[in-house]
């Protein structure tokens, strides 16, 4: 039987600037693409509803992809330890190529991995793809991990540029004998009755091709002014190319010397240009804190956190759930996130301190129904995000930054468009009444047939003894360190 080599396909649904695949199309030998579903050892943390739906429609066009370059994609589904050892026998396979992932059950698997594969002769070889920089590369001057953002960043775009992309294989060598494969309609990650999903489609497109689009639009029409429009939930000002990241389906070394080449020829859009890739270092800075706090998704960094009187309340945290909080741009934000898998990244931030900050619920409540809800959900991104919100990270808002949500959505909604298109029982309610319509005079409301009560609910909170209950939770927790 003829040697091969198994490309083992995880968060890097890609053809190009892969190095996993580079590498193992530069053997010179067969490549057997392969991707495992396998929920057990993700536990707790396997793929939530909406990246299910993604991660469908990410493995369908990574098909099409291999296809086109004379390959296919292998499927299967269960135990990576059984399947990627057992496979790798029956077609004879010398080594496996990888892109390393960061997540410590992922970290633990290649670990647990590459002794059961030792043990066989073949070779599990690891390649970077997901990151810019390693975790282990990017250090103080004292040789340890940035524990704050901005020397992370400063550190970063004074280090070595990552290097050239990789382009995507014209063809690929095929084994002589293919082994079995399950169909991806069969995994049934896609939701029928009730069909929930049906809004992302009108929205998003998965895969590499749609990364490519989406990357090339917003260089042509968002990146000059992304400084100005990107915390405008009303305006088309960010890039939306977050879950193309997650699943791999571009990289952020695509992202970054893209971007960069822009300032060469349109040196004008150089401020625009600086703000995304500092927002690039901000994905990059989360995974190099996980790599650091591996128990991050689950604990609080700061351990006298794990002391925070929380109020665990069903009713309030449903409240949120659903967008009826009363606070029009956090229930804006809510329904936006459950129609189309995503939430303005502003909102996100608002939405987040009003569900700790406001309601006094744990964090951890907001971050399982983000993984669950949004496509671009990444453990990563998503734990660091909520940690910095309610200050139990590394770099974390202040205690005392309690977002006014009224302000919030009348400086970053203006004209209450967002608001409106996402409440649309609000939507006759004049501007200066639609981020706060408890303030609004009766003739007012009735005129925009809103009944508060009725057809929006009142505040479930009052933002001034929410604040002053939230100061309060937060100074005793200072007074017992």
């Amino acid at each position: 039987m003829t040697a091969a080599v198994i490309m083992w396909f995880r968060n890097d649904l890609r053809l190009a600037d892969n190095p996993a695949l580079h590498a193992a199309a530069a053997s010179g030998l067969p490549v057997i693409p392969l991707f495992i579903l396998d929920d057990d050892a993700a536990g707790r943390w396997r793929a939530g509803g909406a990246s299910r739906w993604w991660l469908h429609g990410s493995l369908a066009a990574l098909t099409k992809s291999l296809t086109d370059v004379g390959s296919r994609l292998i499927l299967a589904r269960g135990s990576t330890r059984k399947i990627l050892p057992r496979i790798a026998s029956d077609v004879g396979a010398e080594a496996i190529y990888c892109s390393r992932a960061y997540e410590p059950w992922a970290s633990a698997l290649e670990t647990v991995l590459k002794g059961d594969l030792d043990q066989s002769g073949i070779a599990l070889k690891r390649h970077r793809g997901a990151l810019l920089f390693e975790p282990e590369t990017l250090r103080t001057g004292q040789g340890k991990p940035f524990q704050v953002y901005t020397p992370f960043s400063r550190a970063a775009f004074a280090a070595e540029d990552p290097g050239k992309l990789l382009p995507a294989p014209r063809n690929m060598q095929a084994p002589s004998r293919w082994p079995s494969s399950e169909k991806l309609a069969d995994w049934e990650l896609t939701p029928t009755k009730p069909d929930w999903a049906a809004g992302f489609r009108d929205v998003w497109t998965p895969g590499e091709d749609a990364a490519r689009n989406r990357l090339n639009n917003f260089l042509r029409s968002g990146v000059a002014e992304y400084h100005e429009r990107r915390n405008r939930p009303d305006l088309a000002g960010t890039s939306r190319l977050s879950p193309h990241l997650h699943y791999g389906e571009i990289s952020p070394r695509q992202c970054w010397q893209r971007v960069r080449a822009i300032v060469e020829a349109h040196p004008e859009r150089g401020k625009g240009v600086e703000v995304f890739l500092k927002e690039l270092l901000w994905r990059e800075f989360s995974h190099h804190q996980l790599v650091q706090h591996p128990k991050m998704p689950d604990a609080p960094v700061r351990e006298p956190f794990a002391d925070f009187p929380w109020k665990n309340d069903a009713k309030a945290l449903r409240s949120w759930q659903r967008g009826r909080t009363g606070y029009p741009i956090v229930d804006a934000g809510m329904r936006e996130l459950w129609a189309t898998g995503w939430m303005h990244n502003r909102v996100r931030m608002i939405a987040g301190s009003f569900l700790v900050k406001h309601l006094l619920q744990p964090w951890q409540k907001g971050e399982a129904w983000f993984w669950d809800t949004l496509v671009d959900a990444d453990l990563a991104n998503n734990a660091s995000s909520w940690q910095w919100v309610t200050g139990s990270g590394v770099d974390a808002a202040p205690y005392f930054r309690i977002f006014n949500p009224q302000k919030q959505g009348e400086t970053f909604d203006p004209d209450g468009a967002y608001v409106r298109k996402w409440c649309p029982e609000l939507a006759k309610l004049p501007a200066p009444q639609i981020h706060a319509p408890w303030e609004a005079p009766e003739e007012v409301l009735a005129a925009a047939g809103v009944e508060l009560g009725r057809t929006y609910p009142h505040p479930i909170v009052d933002h001034k003894e929410a604040r002053t209950r939230a100061l309060a939770a937060f100074e005793s927790l200072k007074q017992a360190e």
